[in-house]
């Protein structure tokens, strides 16, 4: 126009990107605060349900595309900030998980948002749920990790709902909380493609695909809730159980390799507990910094005597080698069953295992017995692997610290129902809990203080038979194979699209992309003047 200076107007498009890139961003943040609240200590569970929703929305609808995967690094850095966020202070390289986390999510959102424009969004929901299981499964494996945070957990309070992960393992329960979060983005995409922006007005049908993943959605949910139903039991107690949390470690002294002193209260709150009638009681990880074969052997035989208990023992000793971080149980007779090495020592923090590897059951006169230690509880495999030895009641010794006793102690329910056995969490001071077949918290202390407590519980022996004890995590695996099948296709479509570009059709794809974008089930393109109509492709 005459009279003004373009170089002092601003730019409408540049403002635009900028607004709905903060606005994106907010909203990425938003989801992720959603799912940190769905898990304990705030148990907002039905947050796990939507909170991909903001996410997506950012991602696919409101951010530029090119930068449009932050939408996604924000969502679920975000998340692993707000869960791992001061979990682990004494280990400095732990702080830039949440990072590099939220670096490879940006990652995969940017090539993400182009699959599915090519694709015409016909594989998101699939692709959202394979996705992203897959990973947990991955994150199972990675020592570092292993299941903390899987979206199951948020639901560890509702064991009359959580029943059929003994059937399709903790991964299915993950695909279905899942399932609904992108069943209810896509649609959200559909609203914002059809509200007021395309047609001009407030008028919304839900097409005809996405009415039926609704209702397949709701299909499943029934499914999953009734099955549920059916499995749940609160079963009749047939032992008493305890676990002892003595809120500190035993002293050792510079003569001695105990102090008697810090000795006899831990002597005392397990005559209590059996004066309470618990015939099998778990110490935690790590209490004794001795051998029990070799040193205070005749107080402890003296102690299982008494009071006609099998005693599960933790303790760690120092070698040349490295630690051999143990746990034995102790017989009423005196005999020593067998030694359980810890199977998934925290490397990370330094810790070694040298006695890893087997899997050991006791039968005995009050049931067959299993022990595995602490970090064994964030990973599916060493409760399996005990449980299909004939394991019916667990002992866990552990030695959390304060941050994680709020979330820690919620993996021995999915445990527990997994391969379908009682647990005991003994902890040395924060988190101890005992956990019936059916995921039922029957007794529990948990605090970020130190504190010693004596729990004592009955419940019933366990039945070790369930699918996912038998076929592991296959739900996982199923996901997993369904990954490299979509990275393969991504990597075809790259491809040929490479292909149509060195063929001098690269003006026709990118007209082909936008049109895949703005027209999914037969929409109105976007007008020229819209914001989303100048930098999609």
């Amino acid at each position: 126009m005459k009279g003004i200076n373009p170089k002092n107007q601003k730019n409408p498009s540049l403002d635009s990107s900028l607004g709905r890139g903060l606005v994106g961003l907010l909203l990425s943040a938003m989801g992720a605060a959603a799912f940190t609240l769905a898990f304990p200590p705030y148990n907002l569970w039905p947050l796990a349900l939507i909170w991909m929703v903001p996410v997506q929305l950012a991602l696919h609808r409101i951010m530029p595309k090119s930068w449009s995967g932050l939408a996604l690094g924000v969502g679920v850095g975000g998340f692993f900030w707000g869960y791992f966020g001061g979990m682990f202070a004494g280990i400095p390289f732990m702080h830039y998980l949440p990072i590099g986390i939220g670096a490879i999510a940006t990652l995969m959102g940017y090539r993400e948002r182009i699959f599915h424009l090519r694709t015409g969004y016909r594989w998101y929901v699939v692709q959202g749920v394979i996705i992203w299981v897959g990973i947990e499964m991955i994150r199972g494996f990675i020592p570092v990790i292993g299941t903390w945070g899987f979206a199951a957990y948020t639901l560890y309070a509702l064991p009359w709902l959580i029943q059929p992960v003994s059937v399709f393992s903790i991964y299915g329960l993950s695909a279905l909380l899942m399932l609904s979060n992108f069943v209810l983005a896509r649609c959200a995409l559909d609203v914002w493609d059809h509200w007021g922006a395309v047609r001009g007005t407030s008028s919304f049908r839900l097409s005809a695909n996405r009415s039926g993943g609704c209702l397949l959605l709701l299909v499943l949910v029934i499914g999953w809730t009734g099955l549920s139903l059916l499995m749940y039991q609160t079963p009749k107690p047939t032992l008493t159980v305890a676990a002892i949390q003595p809120g500190q470690p035993l002293r050792e002294t510079s003569s001695s390799p105990f102090d008697e002193a810090s000795w006899v209260p831990m002597l005392e709150q397990t005559r209590k507990a059996a004066q309470r009638g618990a015939r099998f009681i778990s110490w935690p990880e790590a209490y004794l910094p001795f051998d029990p074969q070799t040193t205070g052997t005749a107080q402890l035989r003296q102690l299982t005597r008494e009071e006609d208990i099998y005693l599960a023992i933790g303790y760690a000793v120092s070698t040349p080698q490295g630690l051999r971080n143990e746990a034995t149980v102790l017989a009423p007779n005196g005999e020593f069953l067998g030694i359980f090495g810890k199977d998934h020592p925290v490397v990370f923090a330094g810790e070694t295992s040298l006695t890893r590897g087997t899997y050991p059951v006791y039968d005995t006169s009050i049931g067959r017995l299993g022990t595995i230690i602490c970090y064994d509880l964030d990973f599916t495999d060493t409760t399996r692997k005990i449980a299909r030895n004939g394991a019916q009641i667990i002992a866990v010794p552990s030695w959390d610290w304060p941050e994680i006793a709020h979330k820690h102690y919620s993996h021995v329910v999915f445990r527990a129902i997994e391969n379908r056995v009682a647990m005991i969490k003994a902890d040395m001071a924060h988190d101890s809990v005992i956990v019936d077949p059916f995921g039922n918290i029957i007794e529990r202390h948990v605090t970020t203080h130190p504190t010693a407590r004596v729990l004592t519980a009955d419940v019933a022996h366990g039945t070790p038979n369930t699918l996912t004890m038998r076929w592991g995590d296959w739900v996982g695996w199923l996901c997993l194979v369904g990954m490299a099948v979509l990275l393969l296709a991504d990597i075809n479509l790259e491809v040929k699209v490479r292909k149509r570009r060195a063929g001098g059709s690269n003006s026709r794809f990118k007209h082909d992309d936008q049109h895949r974008d703005l027209s999914i089930n037969h929409v109105q393109p976007l007008p020229p003047s819209h914001p989303r109509g100048k930098d999609e492709v």
